[in-house]
């Protein structure tokens, strides 16, 4: 069954020049890319992207992680991905969480590691079930942001909003 998977290159990816690296081995999944983009990351969205760990002792920990507050690297890259069994290829490609324990040729494998304090720097995220893919791409995307709709949408007319645009 197709359905999209959310990739993130974390902090630790960017501040290590990987994610071209990166990028390669989930291309070799046959995949295709429908969204992409950098983004600044913050402790309230990476509390939200954790927070059905919230009740873990490392939870505050994972969280200055993926805010980048580890690596002086506020930024992150979010991929969607889609086609067959996306969330089964990508997580193949990523490796186990831990990186000690991640296949040696997988992402976590290759470029993680184990901080002597116990954190998991381990590079990137990728969701684990359809239904954590969804809620964590409406976290990181914007509908217009993706070239595929596999959510419903709606138009709403926004009016005295402020945006940011070219001058």
């Amino acid at each position: 069954m197709s359905e999209p998977a959310l990739v993130i290159i974390k902090p630790d990816g960017i501040s290590k020049q990987l994610v071209g690296s990166i990028l390669t081995k989930f291309g070799h999944t046959g995949l295709e890319m429908v969204g992409i983009h950098i983004t600044k990351t913050s402790r309230d969205i990476a509390r939200e992207h954790y927070k059905h760990l919230g009740d873990k002792p490392f939870f505050d920990q994972i969280v200055a992680y993926l805010a980048g507050e580890y690596h002086r690297v506020h930024k992150l890259i979010a991929v969607v991905y889609y086609g067959r069994d996306a969330i089964k290829k990508c997580r193949a490609v990523a490796g186990a969480t831990n990186p000690e324990e991640a296949a040696p040729q997988s992402v976590r494998g290759a470029y993680g590691r184990i901080r002597t304090d116990g954190l998991y720097e381990n590079v990137v995220h990728v969701s684990s079930t359809p239904e954590e893919a969804e809620r964590e791409i409406k976290l990181w995307f914007d509908p217009d942001e993706l070239v595929l709709e596999f959510y419903p949408t709606k138009i709403i007319t926004i009016q005295k909003q402020k945006k940011k645009v070219w001058a």
